[in-house]
């Protein structure tokens, strides 16, 4: 039995990028583009309406920006996954991006069919981290400085047993289910409960977010 659509919801406050996404992602068989809309404000009512299973969502949007609606989705029970579709990718957006839960972030120039991979990859449950967002992130955690964050980071960190450990130090190289498993011997399966339970005592809903926290605790390493 084939598996059912990914459902996409575009928002972004350009009606010429959001005729052209849904114009290029209708072209993937197994995507559907359930709705757009043009403003961060709108997207709680339409997350609502359409259930999608991923948002690309704008920065920059004239009311309530995509960073904060970000937010507001991740904080809802069962929330959506999120790709952060920008022109924009200093350092700052992008960690914001993730903070603030986003499972991904693109840039508006990304070629069609990698930003259909990556809805694949995120609906799957796998982070959208390229190599160039995970270099910016690492860097720009590095140069921060030391601050609280690193306190809590490692606070947190405590709390997990030392397998625990180990995969979300992988899960903080950017390492997908498959190759950690690889790495530690252990199933795709298994590596999958070993994250669900971090993202339960880390108090995260994300593994970029997890990625996030190995750095932060690692600053000054």
């Amino acid at each position: 039995m084939d598996s059912p659509p990914i459902r996409v919801l575009i928002v972004d406050d350009d009606a010429l990028v959001r005729a052209g996404l849904s114009m290029m992602l209708s072209n993937a068989d197994d995507l559907d583009i359930v709705g757009d809309v043009a403003d961060g404000a709108e997207v709680i009512a339409a997350v609502n309406q359409y259930r999608p299973d991923v948002v690309l969502m704008d920065i920059r949007m004239p009311r309530l920006d995509g960073l904060a609606a970000t937010e507001l989705l991740r904080s809802r029970r069962e929330p959506p996954e999120i790709i952060i579709l920008t022109t924009f990718d200093s350092d700052d957006h992008i960690v914001r991006a993730m903070r603030a839960g986003a499972s991904g972030f693109l840039l508006k120039h990304t070629p069609p069919p990698d930003i259909i991979r990556a809805i694949r990859e995120v609906a799957a449950g796998e982070p959208m981290m390229s190599p160039a967002v995970l270099r910016k992130m690492m860097s720009y955690v590095a140069g921060s400085g030391a601050d609280p964050r690193r306190a809590r980071a490692r606070e947190l960190l405590d709390r997990l047993s030392e397998g625990e450990r180990a995969v979300a130090a992988l899960v903080g190289q950017g390492r997908t289910n498959s190759e950690i498993g690889g790495e530690l011997s252990l199933s795709v399966a298994t590596v999958k409960a070993y994250v669900s339970r971090l993202l339960t005592k880390l108090e995260l809903n994300n593994r970029v977010q997890v990625a996030l926290l190995v750095h932060d605790a690692a600053l000054d390493d």
